[in-house]
Order: structure tokens, then C-alpha cells, then sequence
């Protein structure tokens, strides 16, 4: 099987492949347009600032590769929040597979920290991507920008108020939280993925 991790430039990219490579598979880091319509699956990975991610994808021409892709596909942090169709980050339009706006968090209260980083639970789990995980098994996040609960929601979390910590479109997939960096729970989802999407 032929799993490829889409390079651009976004950061954590590395993170991911390693995690790959405790898992036994060995992926292929690549923005080449033909190896990746011949993976099997691809994962979508990275952090960094919208706006500037989404230019890039224009300019390289891989926002249309992306929305066109047909095997199953994984988003991960800001590879989720550019899955959808538009970022309060930078104001700029994203690939719009998900019906969805990305906004800020907005502290209510004197102890709620942008961004929201750390150990959260997913609740309301919906989808084969979290077989064999528990209600309220802990993640890891690093965001100051968040989805909100929507129809195409298969997990949410609570940190200011509920948002969608995961999203399932036909073959497109994707997460809020890092399971690259989430123990055991993290492994799972990624085997999950790999194994049974």
C-alpha cells in the first residue's frame, strides 16, 4: 500500500512520517502530482497560518489536486481548517470540501488561553476512524482557530465552547487534534485510517 503525506509548507509535516514509521509503514513525502493520484491514501498534515498556506496551494497548483483527489484522505490541524470553505485566519477562501468556516477562538473568561494547546477529550465519536476508542479518550491540540459543530461533525470537543474536533465528507477525512503526537489513542486513529477507511 502506497500512503503518501502531501509536502508543502507547512510545519509538523516530519512528525507525522515518523509516526508513520513506528506504525511499520514507510510513507512518501511528496508534492508530486502523479505519485500522489497513485497513493492509496494521503494524509494532509501541518500546522502554520492559513492565508499563506492556501497561497501556496495556488501557486503550486495544489489546491485543485487536493478537491479532486478520490482515495481516502486525512486532514490534520491546519490540513483540516483549509478542508474547509473559508478562514477567519488571514480572511481567505480555503478548498471547501466541508461547508464550514473556520473562526478564532474568543476567550470568555480570564483562564481561557488562545490557543488552546494541550491534552482535550473527543466526545461524540461517529465514524470506523475511532474504533476501538473510548468517549472522552484524550488528545493533543494546538490550535487558535476552531470549526464549529456542523453537520459533517464525527467527534467534538469542549475548550470555550463545543467545536468539531473531527470531520468525514465521502473520502475526505480530517482532525483538529495532532494523533501524531497523541500516545496510543493518536496510533489507533492512524491505524484506523490506514487499516480500516
Amino acid at each position: 500500500m502506497l500512503i503518501a503525506i502531501l509536502k508543502y509548507n507547512a510545519g509538523n509535516i516530519f512528525s507525522v512520517d515518523y509516526a508513520l514509521k513506528r506504525l511499520g509503514i514507510e510513507p512518501i513525502l511528496t508534492d508530486n502530482k502523479e505519485i500522489l493520484q497513485k497513493a492509496d491514501k494521503i494524509i494532509f498534515p501541518g500546522q502554520g497560518e492559513a492565508s499563506q498556506t492556501m497561497q501556496y496551494l495556488r501557486e503550486h497548483g495544489l489546491d485543485r489536486l487536493i478537491v479532486d483527489f478520490k482515495q481516502p484522505v486525512l486532514g490534520i490541524c491546519i490540513g483540516m481548517q483549509l478542508l474547509c470553505k473559508h478562514s477567519e485566519e488571514g480572511d481567505v477562501d480555503c478548498l471547501g470540501v466541508f461547508d464550514a468556516t473556520v473562526r478564532r477562538f474568543q476567550p470568555q473568561k480570564h483562564e481561557d488561553k488562545v490557543p488552546h494547546i494541550g491534552w482535550n477529550t473527543i466526545t461524540d465519536l461517529k465514524s470506523p476512524l475511532f474504533h476501538g476508542l473510548s468517549e472522552n479518550d484524550f488528545v493533543y491540540f494546538v490550535h487558535s482557530y476552531y470549526v464549529p459543530t456542523n453537520q459533517f461533525a464525527i467527534a467534538e470537543t469542549n475548550y470555550i465552547q463545543p467545536f468539531t474536533s473531527a470531520l468525514h465528507k465521502d473520502n475526505f477525512y480530517a482532525v483538529q487534534f495532532h494523533p501524531e503526537k497523541s500516545g496510543k489513542t493518536g496510533e489507533q486513529i492512524l491505524r484506523n485510517f490506514l487499516e480500516g477507511i
